[in-house]
């Protein structure tokens, strides 16, 4: 048994038992993935896979229990490696924070600046996704780190912590009818054409949610993933823009205005997540820290055993 045996069990799952995506994954060859999921079976006494001619179909029941097991074997590898690079050199590493347009565009900024202050030897990976892929990436050990609005609270192999709380608002033109009605009624907002954010990005479900409880259809003509994108269709009269609060910038947006609406639709809450058992740097404890300062060292730690050891 070795290591990269385990890696291609691993990768298997993952690309959902297509042979040939496993070997581009671990740059090596289809039948050199083959034998080693034989070799790793024969020597294991059982098969980890269905199968169906050369074909992988799923695990069987022997192979669901060995996966889990394959994922704590190699994340506490993982975590051996980032345990020799902590007290190797305490202030060098990579570190990646997986977020969605907004937060990087908005929320984050100024927490880079100074981590990027504090840490200038660390090189900080920023990747944007949808809180889908942000969740996959922190489960699969590719970033550190996930900050999403959506999604990543509710996948269990993740321990999250609230960031901050926000509402949608509205943006219009500069003259708009919608400045005059005040308060601004769902009704009222439904009968003009409404640009927001795609389904799945910066509590569109919420938006949504407010809208079918009201029983009001709104004309949604255009979703998009960032606020810029919303902002520019709005800024050309294509609609009202319904977007997260945080995005409205006066000076940088002088063309439009921003009407506040806390009572049309829920608080949503952007949460930081990391991966249960994962063993983080101390510049990663001092980045969940400037994030979610009331959290706490030891709240911190206890939150990242793994689910077995809760």
């Amino acid at each position: 048994m070795n290591f990269q045996q385990l890696r291609i069990v691993r990768e298997t799952v993952r690309q959902e038992f297509n042979l040939t995506e496993v070997a581009n994954a671990l740059y090596t060859s289809q039948p050199g993935v083959s034998k080693h999921i034989k070799d790793l079976e024969d020597e294991l006494g059982i098969e980890i896979f269905v199968r169906r001619g050369k074909r992988l179909l799923g695990l069987t029941e022997p192979g669901k229990e060995l996966v889990g097991v394959v994922e704590r074997i190699l994340l506490d590898t993982q975590n051996l490696r980032r345990i020799a690079d902590q007290f190797a050199s305490r202030e060098t590493g990579h570190f990646v924070v997986a977020t969605t347009h907004t937060q990087a565009r908005y929320a984050l900024p100024k927490i880079i600046q100074w981590f990027k202050a504090d840490y200038p030897k660390v090189h900080l990976t920023l990747l944007q996704g949808s809180p889908q892929e942000i969740a996959e990436l922190v489960v699969s050990g590719r970033a550190d780190i996930g900050i999403a609005t959506e999604a990543i609270n509710k996948v269990p192999e993740l321990a999250s912590f609230p960031y901050y709380s926000w509402h949608h608002a509205i943006i219009v033109p500069d003259g708009h009818p919608l400045l005059d009605c005040r308060p601004v009624t769902l009704e009222a907002l439904a009968e003009y054409p409404v640009i927001t954010y795609h389904e799945g990005f910066t509590g569109r479900a919420h938006v949504d949610a407010a809208f079918a409880d009201a029983g009001v259809v709104p004309d949604i003509v255009l979703s998009a993933i960032d606020a810029d994108v919303i902002k520019t269709y709005v800024g050309l009269g294509l609609g009202v823009g319904i977007v997260a609060s945080v995005a409205y910038h006066p000076e940088q947006d002088r063309n439009l205005q921003l009407i506040e609406v806390p009572h049309l639709f829920p608080a949503n809450t952007t949460h930081l997540a990391v991966r249960r058992g994962t063993y983080l740097r101390s510049y990663a404890h001092a980045f969940i820290e400037k994030v979610c300062p009331d959290l706490g060292e030891a709240a911190l730690r206890a939150a990242l055993k793994p689910a077995a050891a809760e």
